[in-house]
């Protein structure tokens, strides 16, 4: 007897427990799209200036060369990265459309003037390519807005506002990290 109403205070107290949960409500309307907007860049963390900032700080046009190029391999990790529900890549339509395009002049222009820079700044550009990208793909399994953040940038860079790269903030700002510093503090 004791067990049994043992047995029903269990019951009992499981489902008044329950009873204080909400039931997850069914979800009907889709969350609502943001507008095309540079507004999904990384919040940067800061670092500390070197001291010889003088003597390696790149100027506004150099630093805009970077950023494109930052730009384009982020853009080509996420397009690898970010997959749909059934296994294909979900950023690749608009990959192609940002790289044989929109921007498929201004890319190789860029091209160009990395080579040039590389020069003058003496650094190998294969390798400054390959650590964007790998820092890039760092950035996958931490940041829970990853693939969403690059989908923003891509729909910003495809919007037909912007006209040229340098309106396009690289989804993360990885100069810092990598000793690229402007010249002038903001």
């Amino acid at each position: 007897m004791i067990r049994m109403l043992m047995q029903a205070a269990v019951l009992v107290a499981a489902g008044l427990a329950l009873g204080g949960c909400p039931l997850e409500q069914a979800k009907t309307a889709a969350p609502a799209k943001k507008p095309p907007a540079p507004d999904y860049q990384q919040a940067l963390v800061p670092t500390p200036k070197p001291p010889n900032l003088k003597a390696i700080c790149y100027n506004d046009n150099d630093l805009a060369i970077m950023r494109a190029r930052m730009l384009q391999q982020e853009m080509a990790v996420a397009t690898l990265q970010c997959q749909t529900a059934d296994g294909r890549r979900a950023l690749d339509a608009e990959y192609t459309t940002f790289v044989t395009s929109k921007f498929r002049d201004e890319l190789a222009s860029n091209a160009r003037s990395l080579q040039q820079l590389a020069g003058r700044k003496r650094f190998n550009v294969d390798i400054i390519v390959t650590e964007f990208a790998n820092r890039m793909a760092q950035r996958a399994p931490v940041d829970r807005e990853f693939c969403n953040r690059s989908q923003r940038a891509l729909e910003w860079a495809l919007d037909p506002k912007v006209a040229s790269l340098s309106q396009v903030p690289p989804p993360y700002d990885l100069g810092p990290e990598m000793n690229i510093h402007p010249c002038s503090t903001p």
